[in-house]
């Protein structure tokens, strides 16, 4: 009599883990290294077109990129480029402090091996706003598995109750100041 053993998929990974074959989930991942020739520039020619959210601001993004609704929000993306633009509530206005202690650990738990490299207050257009800084690696590529390195610009604005988090993304050393400028200045409440 022959007994047959099966494995689950679960208990062969763990033997995996175990013997050293696979690292364990836990390992932290690292910042992979940015690309020598970024793709991301937004063009200086690039026409920008007016937004206007159903939770209550405008936004001036690039003509022609694709548009996702997502929770509380929009995002806008071309290749690794991308904007997000979410509403919150709130009872007092961000503070260099307050991101420090809530919108950065956040972010280094939702992000891929996320690095803060600066949180300031600033002003916009829109009023004042928190600005977050910061690297991170893209979500893997579904087919290839690649991931590249990007830069953020996050602002955090505050009125009324209500707050709007603006997360500006593209490949690392890609020249996207101006426009990213002219985008969070464009931002307007309703």
């Amino acid at each position: 009599m022959t007994v047959r053993y099966r494995i689950s998929a679960a208990l062969a990974l763990l033997l995996m883990v175990s013997s050293g074959a696979v690292p364990p989930a836990e390992a932290q991942e690292k910042l992979v290294a940015p690309e020598t020739n970024p793709p991301g520039d937004i063009p200086d020619n690039q026409v920008f077109v007016t937004y206007t959210s159903p939770e209550g601001f405008d936004l001036k993004v690039p003509e022609g990129w694709s548009r996702t609704e997502i929770d509380h929000g929009v995002r806008f993306f071309d290749k690794y480029d991308e904007i997000d633009a979410t509403v919150g509530a709130a009872s007092a206005a961000p503070t260099v402090s307050s991101a420090k202690a809530h919108e950065i650990p956040d972010l280094k738990t939702a992000g891929h091996a996320v690095k803060v490299t600066a949180v300031k207050d600033v002003k916009l257009a829109a009023g004042p706003a928190v600005r977050i800084s910061y690297v991170s690696n893209s979500a893997p590529n579904p087919v290839t598995n690649k991931q590249i390195r990007l830069e953020h610009e996050r602002f955090i604005l505050f009125k009324d109750g209500r707050t709007v988090t603006l997360d500006l993304a593209a490949p690392a050393g890609a020249d996207n100041v101006d426009q990213w400028q002219l985008i969070s200045n464009s931002l307007q409440w309703r």
